[in-house]
């Protein structure tokens, strides 16, 4: 292919990783291509004339590497698990000590540690590099959260830096720490993603089932809330959605979109990561079952017909402003717990992987190109100023007193969704993780004394130093 000339090369050319290619070439770089469906390079570059000069499409992977400069940089845009390892196998005997492997796609934290560990020595380097935005962020401007020896990314940076989302003149880039730190903060941010999107599909069900609301008028009730906190893309995106018509019947699309929701697997990563750290990430782990449930949408016709004679009280919510205002704040003050939750997991993965990870960093980077960009983080930013140290964003004091005065309103749509019948697991989870993180005399005490009495597991005293066991009746 002549003299090697390309700044970096990207393997994988599905939706989002041809989008990230044409975003590098616009940004100046020359990419190299390369796809296993040869004709796919080709196409990319026959496809985009204005930046045909800047994409090198390769019909070989000896052609693809010798097309790149020194230190090589090679870009993995494939389905996450074993592809990525197939891919990393062909490509790095035909790499040189200093080359670069960058896996760019959803990835298990776990597995980026078992590769980075597994390059350790043969001199090229392994990094683990989240991107968030979707085929849009990647085209124009993600969020991007890299992972690996810090050294390695200086070698990326000027890239990276380009081609990132824009906030308010920085890029939304960041190194976050060493092996798959990269990784496990896209991870948990998927998983907030989750979250979020289930809050407000469980206030938009309210609003369909208990207000008797139509799109069109929801879709002007987002809007609104979108010019004050809850200011997000994910409120802005479900204006479009509701307000959007069906061309072929005039129907407002949103009702012609059968209620099943799909998922790729990231949320249930987050959701057991959070497990196993011992944190409670319970508005997450709700979000994703009730993707589940929703998968089962067979199983819960049939249940509805088993239990249509069950009874629920008549939906109490009001539909005028003061409601409407209800609403919100029930919603602003969930995902404010629920973004805590995630919080409190990357805090607990940094402290057990040492990772130190910069956590009001994070949240400067996802202010622009990712899917829960807001001006929300800027206060979650602010809360991390000056390296503070933030136990639980729940005790932080940009937090403390909006979480006091919204409880009520959450508080109150919740009872009043539960005896109207209507679901809000992910809301409901909000609050009782809310009302248990602040409850000084929990219930575990009995949970304890239960666990030592057929376990010897033992137990804590109040009134006591030390660990006991007691010789409890035999039953």
């Amino acid at each position: 292919m002549g003299t090697a000339s390309a700044d970096i090369g990207v393997i994988g050319l599905g939706t989002m990783g041809a989008n990230l290619a044409l975003n590098i070439a616009e940004k100046g770089f020359t990419v190299a291509v390369y796809n296993r469906t040869v004709a796919k390079a080709h196409a990319l570059k026959s496809d985009n004339p204005e930046l045909a000069e800047n994409i090198l499409p390769a019909g070989t992977l000896q052609d693809f590497v010798a097309s790149l400069k020194s230190p090589r940089r090679v870009l993995f845009m494939v389905p996450a698990g074993p592809l990525v390892d197939e891919e990393m196998e062909k490509v790095s005997p035909l790499l040189s000590d200093g080359d670069v492997m960058i896996d760019a796609g959803n990835a298990d934290f776990n597995d980026t540690v078992r590769r980075s560990k597994a390059v350790e020595g043969t001199g090229l380097h392994f990094v683990g590099m989240g991107v968030s935005g979707g085929e849009l962020g990647a085209r124009h401007g993600p969020s991007i959260m890299v992972g690996g020896a810090e050294h390695t990314y200086g070698t990326l940076q000027p890239i990276l830096e380009k081609i990132a989302a824009q906030y308010k003149g920085e890029p939304c880039v960041a190194w976050l720490g060493p092996d798959g730190a990269g990784h496990f903060v896209k991870t948990l941010h998927n998983g907030i993603e989750y979250a979020d999107m289930q809050m407000i599909a469980e206030i938009y069900g309210i609003m369909r089932d208990g207000l008797g609301l139509q799109p069109d008028r929801m879709a002007d009730i987002f809007r609104d809330w979108n010019t004050r906190g809850l200011a997000s893309y994910l409120i802005e995106i479900t204006a479009v959605n509701l307000a959007e018509k069906d061309p072929d019947t005039d129907k407002p699309m949103v009702e012609l979109i059968t209620d099943e929701a799909g998922q790729k697997g990231t949320g249930r990563w987050a959701v057991i990561e959070a497990q196993k750290l011992g944190v409670g990430a319970t508005t997450i782990e709700a979000a994703v079952s009730a993707r589940g449930v929703s998968a089962r949408r067979d199983e819960r016709i049939a249940a509805a017909r088993v239990y249509e004679a069950v009874k629920t009280e008549p939906a109490e919510f009001a539909g005028d402003e003061d409601g409407l205002a209800e609403l919100e704040a029930a919603l602003e003050t969930a995902k404010i717990i629920a973004y805590a939750q995630g919080y409190a997991t990357m805090a607990s993965a940094s402290e057990e992987f040492a990772w130190n990870l910069p956590l009001g960093t994070i949240a400067e980077i996802w202010r622009a190109g990712c899917i829960i960009r807001s001006h929300f983080l800027d206060d979650i930013a602010k809360a991390y100023e000056g390296g503070a140290k933030v136990v639980n964003l729940l005790q932080s004091p940009a937090f403390v007193g909006r979480v006091s005065k919204g409880q009520a309103a959450l508080r109150k749509v919740v009872a009043s969704a539960s005896l109207a019948g209507i679901p809000v697991p992910a809301l409901s989870a909000a609050l009782a993780y809310f009302d248990d993180y602040r409850r000084p005399r929990g219930t575990t005490n009995l949970t304890q004394a239960q666990r030592d009495l057929f376990g010897g597991h033992t137990f804590h005293r109040l009134d006591k130093d030390g660990v006991f066991h007691h010789h409890w009746p035999a039953v």
